[in-house]
């Protein structure tokens, strides 16, 4: 993501979308009631004598709407925005649907902008220096391959040792193993971290592979041993933390290690409050260090009070992805929770 303008007396940023993990950012910062302004395609009416106007062609043009809708497409990789229409050369006061996609550039204008919210934009534009992380999840027979964004990790292929039917009846393993490494050169370059983990001794037999057939990549991959292979076995690593010489720095990581540090609290009954109705009387106690909330529970317009509150009391905020399995711990637990000064009550 970069940042093209800022006027700090109009409440206006202006971003340039690199990546679909620029739209992740942007579904999270665009609430309903800011405005919008970016270049689109609208149809024009032509006037006919007919008692119907005619539908035009489809015209770009630059508009500002005030937004009631956001919708995160990730496998369609854009960004969705409904609102009304307050500035444009036409239809003012109609709907319309911006659909942004990597390229882009657009002008956000919000009333009051809050300091996490200007934290994560601080963020996406560091963390968009930094290189994605390939993981290798396999077994004998089967192999997930996933991509670390900053939003979580996403699955992107599983490659099968063996697959049914008569084209297929049987794949030799130097096949199985070819098709892992082909696949890794699509999704990696060669500063790009590659992980290879698992439970058996598939990910040595990859990593020898890989090194004689793609050594630019699986010259300096990192292996790992964990209990289960897929994307069982990535959550498990990151739990764990094995691996955190690879994965310092990352956003996913940092969400991982805050999360458990909340279960670990609350397991032996430590200073922790969490669920809305715990968080609310540690802020209006004050005693909220740290507090951790997800992406869903942080939308919710009574949220902003308590956000705002904890950053005056010179707390800190974290917003955790609902795409990963530490965003969905925190989820099971209400979506909310605090890292407290002291213990409550």
């Amino acid at each position: 993501m970069r940042l093209l303008h800022q006027d700090t007396r109009t409440g206006e940023i202006k971003f340039q979308v690199d990546n679909v993990d620029d739209l992740w950012h942007l579904y999270n910062i665009i609430e309903p009631g800011d405005m919008v302004l970016a270049v689109t395609f609208r149809r024009e009416e032509v006037k006919s004598d007919k008692v119907r106007s005619e539908r035009g062609e489809k015209k770009r043009v630059f508009l500002g709407i005030r937004v009631e809708k956001v919708e995160f497409h990730e496998f369609e990789t854009r960004l969705r925005i409904t609102g009304v229409i307050e500035q444009g050369p036409q239809d003012l006061g109609s709907h319309h649907t911006l659909n942004l996609e990597e390229g882009d550039v657009l002008s956000v204008v919000k009333v009051h902008w809050r300091l996490s919210t200007l934290d994560r934009i601080k963020r996406a534009i560091e963390d968009s220096k930094r290189p994605t992380i390939v993981f290798v999840s396999l077994e004998n027979d089967e192999a997930t391959l996933a991509i670390m964004r900053q939003y979580g990790i996403q699955n992107v292929a599983t490659i099968n040792a063996h697959t049914a039917g008569k084209q297929y009846e049987h794949k030799e393993a130097d096949t199985y193993y070819d098709e892992i490494i082909d696949k890794v050169k699509q999704l990696c370059t060669a500063d790009v971290p590659l992980i290879i983990l698992g439970p058996g001794f598939a990910k040595e037999t990859l990593l020898a592979e890989g090194k004689n057939k793609a050594p630019e990549l699986f010259g300096r991959a990192h292996l790992f041993h964990t209990g289960q292979a897929g994307m069982s076995g990535i959550h498990e690593l990151m739990k764990k933390g094995i691996g955190a010489e690879v994965l310092r720095g990352s956003r996913v990581a940092e969400e991982t290690e805050e999360v458990e540090r909340v279960l670990e609290e609350i397991a032996k009954d430590g200073p922790v409050a969490y669920g809305t109705r715990e968080v609310e009387d540690a802020v209006d106690a004050g005693a909220v260090e740290f507090l951790i909330i997800s992406e869903t529970k942080a939308r919710e317009k009574q949220m902003e009070r308590l956000m705002k509150a904890v950053e005056d009391a010179r707390g800190n905020v974290m917003v955790v992805s609902d795409y990963h399995e530490a965003g969905k711990k925190l989820e099971a637990i209400g979506g909310i929770a605090a890292l407290l000064r002291f213990k409550l009550g």
